[in-house]
């Protein structure tokens, strides 16, 4: 009976063998077949195709270094600006120094935009820091045409960057629409707009595309000038030659649209989370969390300038403690990073889920901006 079980079983581990062997020959004859071929060959083709084979491979160890190395990333960034220095709001006028008045010819100085700082620095840290991953072509290509979101590889840096990318639109459109404007009868500030246009821009962008035909201008050109009309914007504003609007309802009405942004994310998780817990084995968990953790990445540093900016309606409406609250909360999320990503089941002992665990954190700074939201908007 012993040996019955154990011949059993040795056939069971012979064909896997066999089959683990003829998927490795499968895998492996393209490459021998083209270096019988080349080897055939004379030195005028073996050449070219030799150079080509190296750009390939320096391109993909360029590809790899940069999907790895992230720099510049801080997940406590927002300290580096010290905005609890800041004395007066976005826009207002800077008082004179040492008290002194200042002379009747000097010029005017305001306070610049917090807000407007982050948003820039953000996308400089995306383009210039680092590279911007989605565009690159050998990203595009994919694993053997199959796009590097579907696989577990390679993938983690371009979601991150993705997700603080979110933030940076959704901040770039309240800042044209409302903050950069009076009441929204004034006029919408030039380099305000110009940056929203050029952030929404596509995100995947080469220098060279199919669907229309033809050369581009990549991604990462339109963000820098982002980052150009943004920083110029602040300059005026500095100046006293621009506008913000710090009002409570333009705190209440940024508030909304953060909240209702990462609401969508949350069900993005929920629903990823439900009906995809295959443990280690969910091919789109990855990328799905650390979009998630870009996102909350980016609004951490974004809401810790809109205290600053908006640090007198938060102080009348006694949002202080509120407002802490949430910023501890966003550190919580940032310090949650895996090595691997898990999309297990909530009850499950031996695959963890990470989605459902940073679901549980969207929801909970989601929760207390929609307290803040309520605050503002009694009366």
């Amino acid at each position: 009976m012993l040996d019955s079980i154990t011949a059993f079983f040795k056939r069971i581990g012979s064909a896997i063998a066999r089959g683990l062997g003829l998927l490795v020959v499968w895998i492996l004859w393209p490459f021998l077949a083209a270096h019988g071929w080349y080897r055939q060959r004379n030195w005028m083709i073996k050449l070219p195709i030799a150079a080509f084979v190296a750009l390939v491979a320096v391109l993909y160890i360029y590809f790899i270094w940069q999907t790895q190395v992230w720099s510049g990333f801080d997940a406590n960034y927002p300290d580096v600006y010290k905005f609890s220095d800041r004395k007066v709001g976005a826009g207002q006028e800077l008082p004179a120094v040492n008290g002194q008045q200042a002379a009747a010819n000097a010029p005017k100085a305001c306070q610049t935009s917090a807000i407007v700082d982050v948003t820039a620095d953000l996308t400089d840290f995306n383009v210039n820091q680092n590279a911007w991953i989605s565009s690159m072509l050998l990203f595009k290509l994919g694993f053997f045409g199959v796009s590097w979101d579907d696989t577990p590889f390679l993938d983690n840096k371009a979601a991150f960057q993705r997700g603080v990318n979110q933030a940076v639109r959704r901040t770039s459109v309240e800042l044209v629409d409302t903050l950069g404007r009076v009441r929204g009868t004034s006029g919408i500030n030039g380099d305000l707009q110009s940056a929203r246009g050029n952030l929404q821009f596509d995100e995947t962008s080469w220098y060279f595309g199919l669907r229309p035909f033809g050369p581009k201008t990549p991604t990462p050109s339109y963000y820098r000038a982002a980052i150009n009309s943004l920083r110029k914007f602040n300059t005026d504003l500095g100046a006293c030659n621009a506008v913000f609007d710090s009002r409570a309802d333009n705190l209440l009405q940024f508030i909304d649209r953060v909240a209702n942004d990462l609401g969508s994310t949350s069900d993005i998780l929920a629903e990823r989370s439900e009906n995809h817990n295959y443990g280690w084995f969910d091919m789109r968990a990855d990328d799905r969390f650390w979009f998630a953790y870009g996102q909350l990445y980016g609004y951490y540093g974004i809401l810790s300038a809109v205290g600053a900016d908006f640090q007198q309606v938060i102080a009348e409406r006694n949002l202080g403690t509120l407002w802490t609250g949430t910023m501890k909360q966003l550190q919580a999320a940032l310090r949650i990073q895996p090595a691997i990503i898990s999309n297990g089941r909530e009850d499950g002992w031996i695959m963890p889920s990470h989605l459902a665990t940073m679901g549980f954190y969207i929801l909970r700074v989601r929760s207390n901006l929609v307290e803040m939201r309520t605050v503002l908007g009694g009366r």
